[in-house]
């Protein structure tokens, strides 16, 4: 009985060692083709109830959500269901060593405890500072299907009557009213702009963000849908009528969600909005990156058939439990897929991940008789510009849409700062946040439009 005691002791103190060794910051790199990301976990609590946050200083990202961290044994894994991002790590000589791996893109990831400095000064000199030429007014209001608060800014004209409305719609992923990324902040540098031009905007904060309530963990794009539907109906009530929706990649596939069911919406912006359907795009977005990272013709083929078996899979199911056939699915087309791997890709099964493979953009842009302006830049690396151009410029012409227009603009990315590569990593060393001549575009054609 005393060497039971003995042994049992010493488990409990090794489990109280890797508590106070797990909890604290932790530093490492993913390193692609040559390109270093430093990325900061930083964990808190106890490992029975652990809670995570990330950092990515060189994107100007800080506090990142992680909404499952958990640690048991010597395993740490962080799943970020929103970003589709998946760390599954073996802690051992106060080390951490894994795989990290986001919309199916697996690294590897080394983390260490943390010794850099923090706070960088970050050079953003578009992002708006009050005092503000133009009103601004901080509203909620509900969604009555769903029943979560939505919380946001509407910024006004001053002066001036019978505007313009835009209800601004964010990208993939949970982000504030400011569509906030990397240090800038792209929709606070619309709004100011809009408003000085004469065109009002309302920007929210999505589900569990700011000041927005917590929404479930099964959201898709069609629950986002209706929180953008619910704005629509919130305008018209305070007398707007003419309304409009300015979408940022997922958010550009939700507006002609909404505007096919919602007859007050009067025109569409779509800003790297998707045209083709989604498993395709992921592929191609998949199929971008890692050629333009130069990585060896054979690694990146491997690499591109394995993600289009599973982005097709998805996209094609009928059955009634996609986890596990999803899972059955793995182990027989891929038996010598890893363990940690076959925990990230299992993250394509989650809810957000099935409907978005799952979409197919034309159905509704086939169906959208509003005016519409659609957007690309020439260096986008996530939604490719001439192929998704092309696919809506077609649907729009088949709704038999009189007045949309498509353009391509040279030299912009994702987020249509003017870039060199177009690369995820010039996002948070570019100084631009959006390029004027985007915004003179949009503005423009807007301002256009007959009421």
């Amino acid at each position: 009985m005393k060497k039971l005691v003995l042994t049992f002791s010493f488990l409990l103190l090794n489990v109280m060692i890797l508590a106070q060794t797990i909890i604290g910051k932790w530093q490492g790199e993913l390193e692609f083709s040559g390109q270093k990301l430093p990325l900061i976990i930083n964990l808190g609590g106890t490992p029975e109830n652990l809670n995570a946050t990330m950092d990515s200083p060189k994107q100007g990202a800080k506090d990142i959500p992680i909404e499952k961290a958990n640690f048991l044994g010597n395993q740490l894994n962080l799943v970020s269901e929103k970003l589709n991002i998946t760390y599954l790590g073996i802690f051992k000589d106060n080390k951490i060593t894994g795989k990290f791996m986001q919309s199916g893109l697996s690294f590897d990831l080394v983390l260490t405890p943390y010794t850099g400095q923090e706070n960088a000064v970050l050079d953003r000199p578009q992002t708006p500072k009050p005092p503000f030429d133009y009103l601004t007014e901080n509203i909620s209001f509900k969604n009555p299907k769903d029943g979560n608060t939505l919380a946001g800014t509407i910024s006004l004209p001053k002066d001036q009557k019978d505007f313009p409305i835009a209800i601004l719609i964010t990208g993939s992923g949970a982000q504030n009213r400011d569509e906030e990324i990397a240090g800038h902040k792209p929709f606070a540098v619309i709004a100011d702009d809009f408003a000085k031009k004469g065109i009002a905007t309302l920007r929210l904060d999505d589900r569990g963000i700011g000041e927005s309530s917590v929404g479930s963990r099964n959201d898709t794009s069609a629950n986002f849908a209706g929180d953008i539907d619910a704005a629509v109906d919130f305008l018209l009530k305070r007398g707007y009528k003419n309304i409009g929706l300015v979408g940022h990649s997922e958010g550009a596939m939700i507006a002609p969600m909404v505007a096919v069911k919602n007859p007050n919406v009067k025109f569409i912006v779509s800003l790297a909005g998707p045209g083709v359907a989604i498993n395709q795009l992921m592929y191609q977005q998949n199929e971008d990156v890692l050629k333009q990272a130069g990585l060896p013709e054979d690694i990146v083929k491997k690499d591109l058939d394995q993600k289009k078996a599973m982005f097709d899979y998805i996209a094609n199911y009928k059955g009634k439990n996609i986890t596990v056939d999803f899972s059955n699915f793995l182990s027989q087309t891929f038996p010598n897929l890893g363990p940690q791997e076959k925990s990230a890709y299992s993250q394509l099964t989650q809810p957000w991940m099935v409907y978005f493979l799952q979409y197919k953009p034309t159905e509704n842009w086939s169906k959208i008789k509003i005016p519409v302006l659609a957007l690309n830049g020439s260096l986008d690396l996530q939604v490719s510009a001439k192929p998704n151009l092309e696919v809506i410029k077609m649907a729009l012409t088949k709704a038999g849409n009189k007045n949309f227009k498509t353009e391509e603009i040279a030299g912009l990315n994702h987020l249509f700062q003017t870039a060199k590569t177009g690369s995820v990593d010039e996002y948070g060393e570019i100084t631009e946040t959006i390029s004027p001549k985007m915004l003179d575009i949009v503005s423009s054609w807007i301002l256009g439009l007959k009421n």
